[in-house]
């Protein structure tokens, strides 16, 4: 998996070119909550077990530095928690975590994940009407999930796990002849073997305030991630988030 994940991110390195950068120096900072729906289940083999999951409130924190300084790249760190809780009944027996849970156990589990995205990304276009960005996104994560039988809590197994996955970055923003309205869409995205992870967005937004000292805008929007992971410390996913979220940028 390492060896893998080293050469994706070798080829998504070759394929940037120098780009003129940023005229003006500028610090961006945004908050999010988004409302999402999980689906589909994890293991510690590729047959996943599928679990009925509760919506969830997630929030996210981040900070960008554009400047002009040629060939060097911007940057954007990213950081939030993605937490699941749900419950199925086995329809066959299920190891996880090195315990075994019987055909018709009532299951219930709890997971969260810190994610920080680390993302280096150049200004392909940027002006009044259009920009696009253009980067590698490498996103940490750890994270935890825990196992239990429905009627007993202390018959339960826990699995932790981490991991760095290097990701094809972009970003679009549109504006319009509408005075503040505007249209942002951003992406990250892997595929390797019988690995893939993406994660979009799109938002309508408006730009409340804006003069020489700070500009504010206001997003809404929706946002979907999928996250199949292939043996990362010996665990399975083949987990989505989706759902509509709302949020806030600065910029000085």
């Amino acid at each position: 998996m390492n060896r893998k994940i080293i050469a994706t991110a070798a080829v998504v390195a070759s394929l940037w070119m120098p780009v003129q950068a940023d005229t003006l120096l500028g610090l961006y900072v945004g908050a999010q909550a988004w409302r999402s729906d999980v689906s589909g289940g994890f293991g510690n083999s590729s047959a996943v077990t599928d679990f009925d999951f509760e919506q969830e409130t997630n929030s996210s924190l981040y900070v960008a530095l554009e400047h002009p300084v040629p060939l060097l790249p911007n940057i954007k760190i990213r950081r939030e928690t993605l937490n699941s809780s749900g419950a199925t009944t086995l329809d066959t027996d299920f190891t996880f975590a090195g315990q075994t849970y019987p055909q018709g156990s009532a299951l219930a589990m709890g997971g969260d994940i810190d994610s920080t995205d680390y993302v280096l990304y150049y200004e392909i276009f940027d002006n009044d009407l259009i920009s696009f960005d253009l980067g590698l996104n490498a996103r940490d994560l750890d994270g935890r999930i825990d196992v239990s039988v429905a009627s007993d809590s202390n018959a339960m197994s826990s699995q932790a796990f981490s991991g760095i996955i290097p990701l094809l970055y972009t970003r679009v923003q549109v504006g319009t002849p509408v005075g503040g309205l505007g249209f942002a869409a951003q992406g990250s995205f892997l595929a390797i073997d019988d690995s893939s992870l993406y994660d979009y967005q799109a938002a309508l937004t408006y730009r409340w305030l804006d003069n020489l000292a700070v500009d504010m805008t206001f997003e809404l929007g929706y946002r979907a991630l999928r996250l199949e992971l292939d043996d990362v410390d010996n665990l399975y996913t083949d987990m989505e988030f989706k759902g509509p979220f709302a949020g806030v940028e600065v910029h000085f």
